[in-house]
């Protein structure tokens, strides 16, 4: 079993690095910080030229055509640059939930936009505070209207259409939840930006009252599709994360190599090295895990709930503890607002909860595990 990358891939990996070095430095990051723009648009319009929001569409919707191999190397770039643009949202996400539920009629409608980057999607499944559960999920919809609140709903300020988790009826259970498709610009919808932790990866709150909506593929297998979509976000956002651990090892590694104290190297004194030593162990565990994920999702194996479960687990650990200890690492100048290393812990924290929390991904982890026992 190969668990490798295609020398065509990895020659897509040093484009994309390459690509995004030129493009998407950390003051572009600062600007989105700093400023009033949800991301950088003119990144943006750089990745659609690129072709990459069409990675895993297909060819007769305008895509590339390519696998999720390949959009694994992207996206484990775009974490390396902390890229402040709507990617995870509308192509791990909004993408995703169309290639796995939409019918003919709604892939036609959409992924073509998507590919061309004429829209921006979204997906959302969290109500508030409350975890996403089929007997917590309010939202309903009911004779083609939509009616609830769904926050926070990422990239939601600027998507141009939602696929959300919605009721279509009152029994309580995993059939009860349909996926619907909504277009944002359109009547019976309010958005409000919603303020976090992280600046360049934008949120809102979306109130629908009657909004027209239509159920995505077929009523009452929203969950079991939910989970399917949010699987394959987890192994794709793993990598965003081990790029961004990559890239905080490699910063502390840096200082420690260039800052002197008692007329020494930091990096000399050994807390310093046993702290980068950790940190390069997380990072390749979650790594290891990763590429696990990445052949499940691409040969759509048996193993593939657990797989994304390890690589979620995994990756959230390393770029939480790379990010906070490159910080400490830095010192006193790395608590500072005028140096870069809080983008990363930034980006840390808001990838950790977008898709649940750890721990929501331990339990499943836990829980596939025992079903593969018993299978």
């Amino acid at each position: 079993m190969n668990f490798d990358f295609s020398d065509d891939q990895k020659l897509l990996k040093d484009q994309a690095r390459k690509f995004l070095t030129d493009n998407c430095d950390t003051r572009a990051v600062r600007t989105i910080f700093e400023g009033d723009e949800p991301f950088d648009r003119g990144l943006w319009n750089k990745i659609i030229e690129m072709g990459w929001t069409g990675t895993t569409i297909p060819e007769e919707h305008g895509g590339l055509g390519l696998g999720h191999l390949e959009l694994c190397v992207i996206a484990e770039e775009l974490g390396r640059a902390i890229a402040p643009v709507p990617f995870s949202s509308s192509v791990y996400l909004a993408t995703e939930a169309l290639l796995i539920a939409g019918s003919d009629e709604q892939k036609a409608k959409y992924l073509p936009k998507l590919a061309a980057g004429e829209a921006i999607g979204t997906f959302a499944t969290s109500e508030g505070r409350r975890r996403a559960l089929p007997k917590n999920i309010q939202t309903s919809l009911s004779s083609g209207t939509l009616n609830g609140v769904k926050t926070p709903v990422p990239d939601g300020d600027v998507a141009d259409f939602c696929v959300l988790a919605a009721k279509t009826n009152n029994d309580g259970n995993e059939r009860s939840i349909s996926l619907a498709v909504v277009d944002l610009n359109g009547s019976g919808v309010s958005r409000e930006a919603v303020k976090t932790v992280d600046p360049s990866r934008s949120h809102a709150q979306i109130t629908f009252k009657d909004a027209p909506a239509e159920v995505l593929g077929q009523e009452g297998e929203g969950w079991a599709n939910i989970q399917k979509v949010l699987d394959r976000a987890a192994i794709l956002t793993a990598f965003e994360q081990v790029g961004g651990a990559d890239t905080c090892l490699s910063m502390a590694t840096d200082y420690a190599k260039e800052r002197y104290a008692f007329g020494r190297p930091i990096g000399s004194f050994q807390a310093i090295k046993h702290k980068l030593a950790d940190m390069y162990v997380n990072n390749e565990l979650a790594r290891s895990n990763a590429y696990y994920g990445a052949w499940a999702v691409s040969n759509d194996a048996p193993e593939l709930s657990i797989a994304a479960a390890g690589a979620r687990v995994a990756a959230c650990k390393a770029f939480d503890y790379a990010s906070t200890e490159n910080i400490q690492t830095h010192g006193g100048i790395g608590f500072t607002w005028e140096h870069d290393c809080h983008f990363y812990y930034k980006r840390a924290r808001i990838l950790s909860l977008g898709l649940g929390s750890s721990k929501v991904w331990k339990e499943k982890l836990v829980s596939q595990l025992e079903l593969s026992n018993v299978a």
